[in-house]
């Protein structure tokens, strides 16, 4: 097993707030390649745990957009555990954080929740 720092998934900034490049084309569009196929990896093994997709889920469906870890913490898990996965789901690329103060804040990162439904998207 490798000890390098998992890579993050690579999102490409939006032109304005209505136009999101996916990093991946949808699944039914074409084969992924190696590379896209990584990073699309990255994304789901992060969220493929009930805590961590839990998690991801209260921050995104928080009020503003952003949770304070003190509103997130009581998910059935130890604080210590908590912060694992926390740091899984920025690691993975999932989520930014900022501190302030002595509270960490958290916000699903700039066009996930678009590239996630992109990549999954399938013809009608």
């Amino acid at each position: 097993m490798s000890n390098s720092k998992p890579r993050g998934l690579t999102l490409l900034e939006p032109a304005s707030a209505e136009t999101v490049a996916p990093c991946c084309p949808p699944l039914t569009e074409r084969p992924l390649s190696a590379a896209e196929a990584e990073q699309t990896a990255v994304m789901f093994k992060a969220l493929g745990d009930p805590v961590r997709l839990r998690l991801f889920s209260l921050v995104a469906s928080h009020e503003g957009g952003e949770a304070c870890v003190c509103d997130i913490s009581d998910v059935g898990v130890s604080q210590p555990t908590v912060s694992h996965h926390l740091k899984k789901l920025r690691e993975s690329g999932l989520l930014t954080s900022e501190r302030r103060g002595t509270w960490v804040y958290y916000r699903v990162a700039p066009a996930v929740l678009a590239s996630m439904a992109g990549v999954l998207a399938g013809r009608g």
